[in-house]
């Protein structure tokens, strides 16, 4: 058992290697407070990618061709892979899978409140992809460089995907766009309902975010929610003046004394709401994520007694038959 001298020198040698900037890894000491943290944030970020498939995946046998079709199948596989990738790397911490699901059904863990919202016409398709995963890229590029190994190393791929997934909604977008006049008003009231919600996307306000001004001294994150904010309102502007949308904030304006743009504050109070269960499609969300896992039972009891199988068919040499 360590003693309390033990203890100090782990702590030391822990607090050492993340002010250098390297990877703090599985089987490394950490303090309970990093492992919970990093838990609770990947736990949200895995049930956010499955959760984030339902809105989408809603259209797939509605989308207007084989092309589109193809490319939103692909996408919501790719978010079923970013989930897996993310519970394997709660699992490194001694998380046990089953429990982060029965944690999320039963509201004892969150998930993003932009899924919260509906799809209600395919521009939101695309919405979703420029928007969403617009957002959802500033916040976890910078999680390439999390100083816990297996999240930095699952985020790169992640992080790929996400890129290519949002350069598909801005290609929708661009030819709904330039498509009938009934399009392009399609795509403006998907602008429209989605902007403010993507702004909420990076979290509360700064000064009403403990959980993320201890990430940001433990170097998981790496910056603030307000200037993730900033970053996406920067990047998004000159984006939807390529598309010709006009984004739905009269405060949003280009400030040359700070050289970045000006916008408007993100109704906060309705985050809490939809964080905390009432938003338009909590209810649902998590009822189909109920459904499904429990549809999913007789799936994972055979791939156990599979292995067990396999394993009772093993020879000593460790070679299966």
């Amino acid at each position: 058992m360590a003693t309390e001298a033990d203890e100090r020198e782990l702590r030391a040698h822990f607090e050492e290697t993340v002010a250098a900037d390297r990877r703090v890894e599985p089987r490394d000491w950490m303090p309970e407070a990093y492992r919970a943290t990093l838990v609770r944030q990947i736990a949200q970020h895995a049930h956010s990618e499955i959760i984030g498939m339902q809105p989408e995946g809603d259209w797939i046998t509605r989308a207007p061709s084989l092309r589109r079709k193809a490319i939103l199948w692909a996408k919501v596989q790719d978010e079923a892979g970013h989930g897996l990738y993310l519970y394997g790397a709660a699992e490194t911490l001694g998380a046990d899978r089953d429990d982060l699901t029965r944690r999320l059904l039963e509201g004892r863990q969150k998930y993003s409140s932009i899924f919260n919202y509906p799809a209600a016409t395919f521009a939101d398709v695309g919405v979703i992809g420029w928007l969403v995963d617009g957002a959802a890229i500033c916040n976890q590029v910078p999680l390439c460089r999390s100083s816990y190994g297996p999240y930095a190393r699952a985020m790169v791929r992640v992080c790929k995907e996400e890129s290519f997934h949002q350069r598909q909604g801005y290609e929708l977008l661009w030819t709904m766009a330039r498509g009938t006049a009934a399009q392009r008003e399609m795509v403006q009231d998907a602008v429209d309902r989605w902007w403010w919600p993507s702004l909420m996307m990076f979290g509360p306000p700064d000064a009403a975010s403990p959980n993320s001004r201890r990430s940001m001294a433990w170097r998981i994150k790496r910056h603030s929610n307000d200037e993730l904010r900033q970053r996406f309102v920067d990047m998004t502007v000159p984006q939807a003046d390529r598309l010709g949308v006009t984004l739905p904030d009269p405060e949003l304006r280009w400030n040359e004394e700070r050289g970045h743009h000006d916008f408007g504050t993100p109704d906060f109070a309705e985050l809490a709401r939809v964080i905390g269960g009432d938003g338009p499609c909590n209810a649902e969300r998590v009822a189909r994520r109920t459904a499904a896992h429990e549809d999913g039972a007789w799936v994972r009891e055979a791939a156990v007694a599979h292995a067990q199988r396999r394993a009772r068919r093993t020879d000593d040499s460790g070679v299966a038959r």
